[in-house]
């Protein structure tokens, strides 16, 4: 089986590896155009491309695939590309990029998406924030076959993964995209053996809306349980931060605790032993990995040395 693979990020390239290792022929890769990124901002490939590049498979960059949009002769280009590389079926993991009804009919296999979410529960660009977030017990990876619309496809695979106390975005990611990588080969393993049958969505679809940095500042006036729920989503980015006296402070850890009455906002302690005890609508968060701008994330003890703080303070 030839496939055409395309996506941009690390979630993405490890299904890409998971691919090549499994000896699939992969005769070409999109991959969103590089980008600035640093402090530098120097233009950067993205992931998918990095792992292209480094085995020798072609790559193509279309800055749109629309044939009715802004930049229409590129991706008319890109569409010629498609047409003209033999190919049996297209993963897309994370691209970035809409792809419309003209090229999801080029494969004659159709297109397959690696979506990190139990659909329909979080369609859209930010599903494994959003389900930490939420609070959710679990959350898994969707092999689905594409259609327009967003995420909305029928099912041809589905594994859950359970959600720990303690994972973040960055490892939680990193267990979905290693279980992204085993499904895709496995599912298409099957496709090599004939059609598969592909399960319409139920109801109760909810949008993972993409994270903005606005999202980043806590409200203490919220749950301390939803507050640490929170600070798990937004690590790595754009990390949940709180505001002393003028100065944005990024929260890293935090738990959930009980405490007494005090006003939402305000500093409980600040000590070594404790780390920053805030109050909330309900409950407290015990802060114990925290950052100033243009410092390093310290454990609490370290981060009090150079930014102490002081109980009965509001942040």
């Amino acid at each position: 089986m030839k496939i055409i693979f395309a996506g941009t990020p690390e979630f993405a390239a490890v299904a890409l590896a998971a691919l090549h290792e499994s000896g699939f022929e992969i005769p070409l890769v999109l991959t969103q155009p590089d980008r600035p990124a640093g402090r530098g901002m120097q233009l950067q490939a993205s992931s998918v491309k990095q792992f292209a590049v480094a085995h020798g498979i072609p790559v193509a960059q279309p800055v749109s695939l629309r044939l009715d949009g802004k930049y229409a002769e590129v991706a008319a280009e890109a569409h010629a590309l498609l047409r003209n590389t033999p190919h049996d079926v297209m993963v897309v993991a994370a691209y970035g990029l809409i792809l419309p009804q003209s090229v999801l009919d080029i494969p004659p296999l159709g297109c397959i998406n690696i979506h990190a979410s139990l659909l329909p529960r979080w369609r859209g660009a930010a599903p494994i924030h959003r389900a930490i977030e939420a609070g959710d017990a679990e959350t898994g990876v969707t092999i689905m076959q594409m259609e327009l619309g967003l995420d909305a496809g029928p099912m041809l695979s589905m594994r859950a993964l359970p959600i720990a106390a303690d994972d973040t975005t960055a490892s939680l990611h990193d267990k979905l995209a290693a279980l992204g990588g085993e499904m895709i080969v496995d599912t298409l393993r099957q496709m090599e053996n004939g059609p598969l049958t592909a399960t319409p969505q139920p109801d109760g679809a909810n949008y993972a809306a993409k994270i903005a940095k606005e999202e980043a500042a806590l409200d203490f006036t919220q749950p301390a349980a939803v507050l640490a729920r929170k600070i798990r989503a937004f690590m790595p980015f754009p990390g949940a931060s709180a505001d002393f006296d003028g100065t944005a402070v990024k929260f890293w850890r935090a738990e959930a605790v009980a405490c007494g009455d005090w006003q939402p906002g305000q500093v409980i302690a600040a000590n070594a032993q404790d780390g920053v005890l805030v109050a909330c609508g309900e409950g407290a968060l015990r802060v114990t990995e925290l950052q100033k701008p243009g410092g390093k994330r310290l454990p609490a003890a370290e981060f009090l040395k150079g930014f102490p703080l002081e109980g009965g303070q509001f942040c």
